[in-house]
């Protein structure tokens, strides 16, 4: 419950201040395009931080690293809420996101060394509910605080929780044996901190974050900012891996820890988890936006569409936990994503007369998959990990799940602008005074708009305003062509990972729910 209530808060963060942007820029005087730095901040610092908070416990311990991170968020949250400009606002994001970027591989690992094996699964279980459901209820909760308080309150909202975390990890969080002796060694000089891999480590997550969070925006590669960042990004990720191998042959440590990629069981667990982040963030973006562009629902009932299916997934998190203790964890992956598939192709019959109960049951059926990946893609990724490399997995899974995530996002922005506007050109050719159908249409509606039949249908009274109704619908339906072909390609994607679960080594018998030591 301790490491829950932080990875709860730090998740809810990433998505809360979505639906809040047009307040926040209205508050402060700045665009709403200014504003989403306010979100890029976060989640470009979030990136960074990720895979080197198991380097960082290395030298202070992971208890007082976790501590100080969850210090950092707390203070950095005030400090936001308090924000008097948007440079200042974007610069306490920042903080706020190497704060919560440190938490969770920390948080994986104190639940790995604290449970033993076969109560892993429940307790992953448990701080699984936090990752899964807290994206599902940030916007609504994000959207209710907006329109009913200020929109400064979704940042005082996570002060009293920091102060209750710090209290109870002061209490209960303890570290083990073995890390308390790797900071030994890191003060007596045995272990250095490697400037240049952070270094390399910041260009490379920092510039990926930037270019998918931006990307879309700046029409990708005809803006020559997201050029430089892609290839600033491509260059410092070569030379990361080369100076991160050399590290390893000198008998240094590593800020990321490569030599887990050689397990095939962690390689296939870190694909699964990027596939579960880009279909947990997608689509959580996906539906609510279908909702309110094409469905005119208000930011409050759209993410009320989301909220019974995270409910439903905090049903189910700890019946995964305890099957994952006796059920191979490679089955109920497979289980998984064939809901995750079948959901999707579910989803595919979506039309613009859906009923708000139907959405309901379309997420809840989505959410009967997800629950079953989370715990076991973990259960695989621990196994035959030493209990010194329990911080690096967990980092490793977090960054896979984050960056997963972000290109998700990037993926429904992209190829929903894109396909509207394929779709919009197809249909449009139709739309000519020489096609029958389309003047025996607007010969129809001028009566609605104040004209009358006779004459030129294509000319007169009302005809104008017939013409505007008319395209308005072809750009509704063009909106709902490009939703269902992103749900059309997640789906083809998910089942994709079916095939792969025959690569993973069968995990020992004794070994269970993340074990593996």
């Amino acid at each position: 419950m301790t490491v829950t209530l932080a990875t709860f808060m730090e998740v809810l963060d990433s998505s809360i201040a979505n639906v809040s942007l047009p307040h926040i820029a209205g508050g402060l005087g700045a665009t709403q395009d200014e504003a989403t730095w306010v979100l890029t901040a976060y989640l470009v610092a979030n990136a960074i931080i990720l895979p080197a908070g198991a380097y960082m416990t290395t030298f202070i311990g992971r208890k007082k690293f976790y501590m100080i991170c969850v210090a950092l968020f707390g203070i950095s949250s005030a400090l936001c809420g308090f924000a008097p400009s948007l440079p200042l606002l974007v610069f306490f994001r920042v903080l706020q996101g190497i704060g919560g970027g440190g938490l969770a591989p920390s948080e994986q690992a104190i639940l790995a060394d604290t449970f033993p094996p076969e109560k892993r699964g429940q307790a992953f279980a448990m701080y699984g509910l936090a990752v899964v459901v807290a994206p599902a209820i940030g916007p609504t909760l994000g959207g209710y605080i907006t329109d009913n308080f200020d929109w400064r309150w979704i940042f005082f909202l996570n002060v009293p929780i920091c102060l209750i975390s710090l209290f109870l990890t002061s209490r209960i969080v303890e570290d083990p044996p073995w890390v308390e002796k790797q900071v030994k060694e890191s003060q007596k000089g045995g272990i250095k901190l490697d400037f240049l891999g952070f270094g390399l480590l910041a260009a490379t997550f920092g510039s990926l974050e930037f270019v998918l969070d931006k990307g879309q925006e700046d029409d990708w590669f005809s803006s020559p900012l997201i050029v430089f960042f892609t290839v600033l990004m491509v260059v410092a990720f070569v030379i990361m891996i080369w100076w991160e191998l050399r590290q390893l042959r000198t008998n240094h440590r590593p800020i990321l820890n490569l030599t887990l990629f050689d397990r095939r069981n962690f390689s296939i667990s870190f694909l699964l988890m990027f596939v579960l982040g880009f279909t947990l963030y997608g689509t959580t973006i996906l539906i609510p936006q279908f909702v309110q562009t094409l469905l005119g629902y208000t930011a409050e009932l759209a993410g009320m569409v989301l909220s019974p299916a995270g409910l439903m997934m905090m049903a189910m998190m700890p019946v995964v936990g305890f099957l994952v203790g006796k059920v191979d964890p490679r089955k109920l992956i497979a289980y998984g994503f064939t809901m995750l598939t079948l959901s999707l192709v579910t989803m595919h019959t979506m039309n613009l007369d859906i009923s708000y109960g139907r959405l309901v049951f379309l997420r809840c059926f989505q959410a009967s998959g997800l629950a079953f990946l989370f715990i076991p893609i973990n259960t695989i990724a621990y196994i035959g990990v030493k209990q010194s490399e329990n911080n690096d997995v967990s980092g490793l899974t977090n960054l896979a799940r984050n960056i997963g995530g972000s290109c998700g996002t990037a993926f429904v922005a992209t190829f929903l602008t894109r396909r509207s506007a394929a779709h919009e050109t197809n249909m449009i050719r139709n739309l000519t005074s020489g096609d029958p159908a389309f003047v025996n249409q607007v010969s129809r509606l001028k009566g609605v708009f104040g004209g009358h039949g006779g004459g030129n249908p294509m000319v007169g009274p009302g005809s104008h305003a017939a013409q505007a109704w008319i395209y308005g619908q072809l750009h509704r339906q063009a909106g709902m062509l490009a939703y269902l072909d992103i749900i059309q390609y997640l789906s083809i994607f998910c089942a994709c990972m079916l095939p792969l679960l025959l690569l993973i080594p069968r995990p020992p018998k004794h070994i269970s729910a993340g074990a593996g030591h």
